[in-house]
């Protein structure tokens, strides 16, 4: 298709039409100076990626693939400037017409970006300069939210088990706002399939938006991102669309009741080359194609550790794409998917792991080194060339709002994933797979539980749907790969925002023959004591880079602050002020630690939940003397022990060091 070489051509009988767009309406806009076109329905990121763009830009010379969870801000070009006009690509609808830049500035508006374009170095990119400290930052974290209208129950996320606690908290009398960060309700059901006894996710989707749209007391808020939660209070980022013109709204909104239903995350399997375009999850290939189109390439492999990925397999033979191989870490997988896909014809790989993934010395194809893994027997596999790699490597509940709001969580060695546990905070309770249940039925049935437990009502029982193991092999923990098949190229321990590489043995100073030499610096996440996402914790865990024992805390303490303010008016029972520090930092950095405004030696925003240390040499976080707590009207606010600190110190983010000033004892509220 003609500018937009990675859309399917529609087809009624093929799965991966779009459901979401309307092609009998074909827009365009601009993006950094570049044509983008696309059809009504079309979201930016989805008409971006069907243009042909799979490409962030450049970190440390490493190409980074452009995806939901990875890409940059934009606003509209006369609005360059103020930051907080800034929208999501991700969330934000195509608009015929647009105008719009990245916010962290492409390489295609300077001399050199014109000369990468016109020697076609740039054309699957957005040139974006990686390696700038802020090239990839969100303005509106750190921006205080319009008050809305109270309401009785907030429920976030939109999927089956979201959208349950919504009819079930209308049903009780209450008022409900559904918050929904994607353009449409009913989450990622449709990629799991139906056990037997199950309605399917087609009927129970659409069971529910039925009952939703025909309830006075359901308020639906879709393009909502909510990215702080406190009890009774949450924050959000709303992409409005009243005036026609995708427009930012940061939004505050109180209840007595929130339940979080934000689904599951898909974990990105270890290996070198992890993140290079042409590289991604299950999830986003099938949310892509399913509702957009927008499926790269005539080729693809998939390496998995979880049945669902079969099913995306064989959608995707059916809409013509060639598979050559599933490559599966599991050594002896049972699964209906799996019968059903060696019918189509596909091949199965058991106990097999990607060992490395490069880009073809031509052209946009992938070169994939398979690896046989099982016990202690390991052989590298020839390589296979493709068009793209589907790399599932499990789910984790998505518990970042759960940690920000005060809940705790712990690892289960057996499932190999961070799991909620039952302590959290007053008013607020999850629901569906983000409270760790897996069946579509549990997860329908956890919703209305939510309520229940709220409303300290009678309780039942919820009970998972699932099939004997001998059936349906549970998922593996994500496979590790060795860093040494491609020693160039970065392992990521997750496909956000935050950059962390895997761990490395770092080798001794002292030579090998020396008796009692010290011993050298283990595998940690020493060099890079910053915030973490989940996905990059439960990594550290299987990396024994974290204590498993510890996960839980190291959640709570390194997922990002942000800070909600006190309500003007009160909602029964009475929430009190956000606590400046919270429970779990009091005491961290000893008993003289207080509040402290600083100021960075540069002009930047630091980053809630950036360790501080004495010195910019210093990298271990066990002798961090402090901690960036937020940004308040332009000043940062850090918990931080004076007594251990000069008049200067050093903040750590992103493995890079800011000298930082502390100018005074912070004496606000």
């Amino acid at each position: 298709m003609k500018g937009q070489p990675n859309r399917r051509v529609a087809d009624a009988g093929k799965p991966f039409a779009g459901t979401a767009i309307d092609r009998s309406r074909p827009l365009q806009f601009r993006l950094d100076g570049r044509t983008i076109q696309g059809f009504a329905g079309d979201t930016v990121l989805s008409a971006v990626l069907a243009s042909g763009i799979d490409t962030v830009g450049l970190r440390h010379d490493t190409p980074l693939a452009l995806s939901a969870r990875y890409a940059p801000t934009i606003i509209p070009a006369t609005l360059a400037r103020d930051h907080q006009r800034a929208l999501p690509m991700e969330r934000t609808p195509a608009t015929n017409g647009a105008d719009y830049v990245t916010l962290a500035g492409s390489k295609r508006r300077s001399i050199t970006g014109w000369l990468r374009r016109l020697t076609g170095g740039a054309r699957r990119s957005l040139d974006i300069d990686l390696d700038q400290p802020h090239g990839m930052r969100i303005p509106w974290l750190n921006s205080a939210g319009a008050s809305e209208e109270p309401v009785d129950l907030i429920v976030v996320g939109g999927g089956v088990a979201g959208m349950t606690a919504a009819v079930a908290g209308a049903k009780a009398g209450l008022k409900v706002t559904l918050l929904e960060a994607s353009p449409r309700l009913g989450g990622h059901a449709r990629l799991f399939g139906t056990l037997e006894g199950e309605e399917t996710p087609e009927q129970s989707i659409t069971r529910l938006t039925t009952a939703i749209g025909q309830s006075d007391a359901i308020t639906v808020m879709t393009h909502a991102e909510v990215f702080a939660v406190r009890s009774n209070a949450v924050r959000a980022h709303v992409v409005d669309l009243k005036s026609g013109a995708p427009t930012p709204v940061v939004v505050d909104l109180r209840a007595r009741h929130i339940v979080i239903a934000t689904g599951t995350i898909e974990r990105l399997p270890i290996f070198p080359g992890n993140r290079q375009p042409g590289v991604v999850g299950a999830l986003e290939a099938f949310d892509l194609a399913y509702h957009y189109g927008v499926w790269p390439g005539q080729s693809a492999l998939f390496t998995t550790v979880s049945s669902p990925a079969y099913r995306l397999a064989m959608l995707a033979s059916d809409a013509g794409i060639t598979i050559p191989r599933i490559i599966d870490g599991r050594t002896q997988p049972q699964s209906r998917f799996i019968e059903f896909s060696k019918a189509y014809g596909i091949t199965l790989a058991a106990g097999t792991i990607v060992a490395a993934v490069r880009p073809a010395p031509k052209g946009g194809a992938l070169v994939v080194t398979p690896q046989l893994a099982v016990g202690t027997l390991t052989r590298t596999e020839a390589d296979i060339a493709v068009d793209r790699l589907i790399a599932c490597g499990g789910w984790q509940p998505d518990l970042a709002l759960w940690h920000m709001a005060g809940g705790e969580s712990r690892w289960n060695q057996v499932t190999a994933r961070l799991e909620p546990t039952e302590t959290g905070p007053a008013g607020v309770v999850l629901a569906g797979s983000a409270a760790g249940y897996i069946s579509r039925h549990a997860c329908l049935g956890s919703g209305a539980d939510a309520v229940d437990l709220l409303l300290d009502r009678t309780r039942i029982p919820v009970q998972e749907l699932t099939i004997d193991p001998i059936y349906e092999t549970p998922d593996d923990p994500v496979p590790v790969a060795s860093a040494d098949h491609a020693p160039g190229a970065p392992t990521f321990l997750d496909a956000s925002r935050r950059y962390i590489e895997r761990p490395v043995e770092q080798e001794s100073r002292w030579p090998a023959w020396l008796p009692f030499r010290p011993k050298p610096a283990g595998r940690s996440l020493a060099d890079t004591p910053q915030p973490l996402d989940v996905g990059d914790i439960a990594a550290g865990v299987q990396l024994g880079a974290i204590p498993a024992a510890s996960a839980g805390i190291v959640a709570q303490e390194r997922v990002a602050m942000v800070a909600i303010a006190a309500p003007e008016a009160a909602i029964e029972p009475a929430p009190g002020p956000l606590p400046l520090i919270p429970d779990y930092l009091i005491g961290r950095f000893g008993s003289t630690a207080q509040a402290w405004i600083i100021a960075p030696s540069e002009s930047r925003t630091l980053e809630p939940g950036a360790l501080i240390q004495r010195n910019a040499d210093e990298t271990d976080p066990l002798t961090a003397i402090g901690i960036v707590l937020r940004v308040r009207d332009g000043a940062t606010i850090a918990l931080i022990s004076a007594a251990n600190a000069g008049p200067t110190a050093a903040v750590r983010e992103q493995g890079r060091a800011t000298t930082v000033r502390l100018v005074s004892v912070y004496e606000g509220g």
